[in-house]
């Protein structure tokens, strides 16, 4: 068995060096060093200053912990690192490469730097979190009468869980009948820690379009708004937020695979905004038509970043602050309150990867959704949201994509309900509702080679043990 959302999700590696235009392999393979160099700062920083806001962690237990364990990141013996724990910085350095930086801006999390800069674009703000302390509300706005009764079959599938040591699981929540049915974290990890959850964020953007479209802002049917593609005769022209929405834009964002080191050159268009200090915005919407939109179904980081300027103009035009958009609109109104959206050098939201939750909100944000977009009477997704980003885009031949949602409707995920759905990252952030089972299942860790078949089966362990409908 093997998830097919892992084959695809987060991460791509790219062409070699020299087939990179307008530059030499030298430079490539320096700008390849580079690059790692600053996701490393990033990690870093992230580790001591987002995740270290719960769990506190010291930047060489991070180092070895979250970054040389993986390929991915292609941690460099030559990398060097200098902390300032006063700036709130992290610089890693290596042989004939400049320094790459990483700031801390509090409740906007960790940013990379431009090549050479050592401040960002923005003025970061705080995000007040509008909720009581959550021991004194009940579940689900709060902690308080979350848990029931563990039953014993999922006591012992949690186990398991926990048990496979190669998966590096740091949290497991299972939500059944609206409570807490079973739950498991790492030593050191807590119900509140908030933890790297990668593409996962991509369905908090989908949230996001969602909220706009219910405040009368945005339609799925609308072309989308983007200046840039409004000029006459431009192709981009003809995609609709619907298109964005199912990763059917057609836009020329190359995605091309993983394969270590070699990952990072400037041909990803997909990977370059998790290292290269960019603008991701910009860098989205500024990407030429390559094929017509809604012809072919590709993961593309383009789209949701496409929704995320979107949603940023939507608010700023009623005069709103975006950056703390999403708590105010979304996260308060459900009893989040250790989600961190990170921002680029910009202010931007980089929602398809660099975002950071506690297990039990994105248990929250599951259950929002398998209760079809309502939370305790009041609406907050648009009737018929839900339905929406859980059916398959007609793209997608194989049925296992929605809008900005992994889906189980080709039945990739065996032994799982087909209506299953579920936000997922990379290495492993699964946020599974199954709204036939009346169950969500969250699991968040790193696993060093996925975790696709690690968790159906633990899924399906969950399943035999609890009661159907």
């Amino acid at each position: 068995m093997k998830l097919r959302v892992l084959a695809l999700v987060s991460f791509c590696a790219l062409v070699p060096d020299a087939l990179v235009a307008g530059g030499s392999a030298v430079a490539q393979n320096a700008y390849g060093l580079e690059s790692r160099a600053a996701i490393g700062a990033h990690h870093l920083c992230s580790g001591l200053w987002v995740v270290g806001r719960v769990t506190k962690r010291t930047a060489e237990e991070i180092l070895a912990q979250d970054i040389k364990p993986f390929v991915d990141f292609s941690w460099d013996p030559g990398f060097t690192y200098q902390v300032d724990a006063e700036k709130r910085t992290v610089t890693v350095r290596g042989n004939g490469i400049p320094p790459r930086m990483a700031k801390y801006n509090g409740d906007q999390g960790c940013a990379i730097l431009p090549q050479g800069e050592t401040g960002i674009h923005f003025t970061p703000v705080p995000v007040p979190r509008s909720l009581p302390d959550a021991a004194t509300q009940p579940w689900p706005m709060g902690d308080a009468g979350a848990t029931v009764s563990t039953p014993a079959g999922v006591s012992a599938a949690l186990d398991w869980g926990m048990a496979q040591k190669d998966h590096n699981t740091r949290a497991i929540v299972v939500v059944h009948g609206g409570k807490i049915v079973g739950e498991r974290y790492a030593p050191g990890w807590t119900k509140d820690t908030p933890q790297i959850s990668w593409s996962a964020g991509k369905s908090i953007t989908a949230a996001l379009v969602g909220i706009t479209v219910q405040r009368g802002q945005l339609n799925v049917d609308d072309l989308a708004p983007v200046k840039e593609w409004r000029v006459p005769g431009d192709p981009r022209g003809q995609i609709r937020v619907r298109d964005l929405l199912r990763m059917s834009s057609g836009l020329d964002f190359a995605n091309l695979g993983l394969a270590g080191p070699e990952s990072f050159t400037r041909a990803n268009k997909h990977m370059r905004i998790y290292f290269d200090g960019l603008n991701v915005f910009e860098h989205a919407v500024n990407q030429p038509q390559e094929i017509a939109p809604n012809t072919q179904w590709r993961y593309r980081n383009s789209d949701p970043l496409t929704l995320g300027r979107i949603v940023r103009e939507k608010v700023e035009a009623r005069g709103e602050d975006y950056l703390t958009f999403p708590q105010r609109a979304l996260f308060d109104r459900i009893g989040a309150r250790n989600f961190v959206l990170e921002t680029d050098a910009w202010g931007n939201f980089i929602m398809t990867g660099f975002d950071y939750g506690s297990a039990r909100d994105w248990a929250r944000f599951g259950l929002l959704h398998l209760w079809d977009g309502v939370w305790q009477g009041q609406r907050i997704l648009p009737e018929g949201w839900v339905r929406f980003v859980s059916t398959p885009a007609p793209a997608d031949k194989s049925r296992g994509y929605g809008g900005l949602f992994w889906l189980n409707r080709g039945g990739a995920w065996k032994g799982v309900p087909d209506d299953a759905f579920m936000a997922s990252g990379h290495m492993g952030q699964y946020t599974m509702v199954i709204p036939s089972r009346d169950l969500v299942l969250v699991r968040l860790g790193p696993s060093p080679r996925g975790a696709g078949p690690y968790f159906t089966e633990l899924v399906t362990r969950v399943l035999d043990a609890l009661p159907s409908k």
